[in-house]
């Protein structure tokens, strides 16, 4: 009896089809749940992860606010295409201060997992304000009123205080100075210029959008040039132990 044949006999017999069916997907299940009641930690601990900053976070809401990750996804899968195209795969510890995360779930424009530092500050201001002005073939929307709307950090405190609650490492000294932060990273003349660089290392300070004004187009492209960038992939090496 050939290897078909015998497949044929369980196909013909629906209770041994579903019997067969459950201890494949049960030993499957197991051997995807059963590590993870010993391992203390399923995140690779990753050197240059930090924390956003508050003006970033500011921004990342912005972002969630308007809908992007509806269009952008922000995971780069490990396929030959994906990385010759946007670069490093995806890492778990890139996302493990997202909350939610922002994998997205289509792509009608580029991921963005790695869009920090790849372009201006001025070409990401010029294509939120207009897209099609940047890249002619563009079906997003215009983005100008960011320009125009001031950047409230009333809340920064609180927001800083809720993502600790959900495990984010943001120390006592991040809360109270939550609040100063957010200007102080669009001030690179700011009395406490040093201060910032030593809770978030590697910072961005700069004026974002080129204007006086602070507003919410700054924390958007804070938020869109930190992405992808915690990481040096030029001296990352996998954990082999793991």
């Amino acid at each position: 009896m050939s290897i078909l044949s015998k497949h044929g006999v369980i196909e013909r017999n629906a209770t041994l089809l579903l019997v067969l069916s459950f201890l494949v997907v049960s030993i499957g299940g197991l051997v995807e749940i059963v590590p993870l009641f010993y391992l203390q930690n399923t995140i690779e601990k990753v050197k240059g992860m930090r924390p956003y900053t508050p003006l970033e976070l500011a921004g990342r809401d912005i972002y969630i606010r308007e809908g992007c990750y509806l269009c952008h996804s922000q995971m780069i899968r490990p396929l030959r295409d994906e990385v010759e195209r946007y670069g490093h795969y995806s890492l778990a510890a890139e996302s493990m201060y997202d909350h939610p995360f922002q994998w997205g779930s289509k792509r009608t424009g580029p991921d963005l997992a790695r869009v920090g530092g790849r372009y201006s500050d001025e070409w990401h201001v010029d294509h939120l304000i207009y897209p099609q002005a940047v890249v002619p073939e563009s079906i997003m929307p215009p983005y100008e009123f960011l320009m125009r709307a001031p950047l409230d950090a009333q809340m920064a405190s609180d927001v800083v205080a809720t993502h600790r609650i959900v495990g984010v490492p943001y120390s006592d000294e991040m809360l109270e100075m939550a609040k100063s932060d957010t200007f102080t990273q669009l001030d690179p003349y700011a009395d406490d210029y040093d201060g910032l660089q030593s809770r978030y290392a590697n910072a961005n300070i700069r004026n974002f959008d080129g204007q006086e004004a602070n507003t919410e187009m700054d924390a958007l492209v804070a938020y869109l040039q930190v992405l992808g960038t915690m990481v040096d992939f030029s001296t990352f090496e996998p954990d082999a132990s793991r």
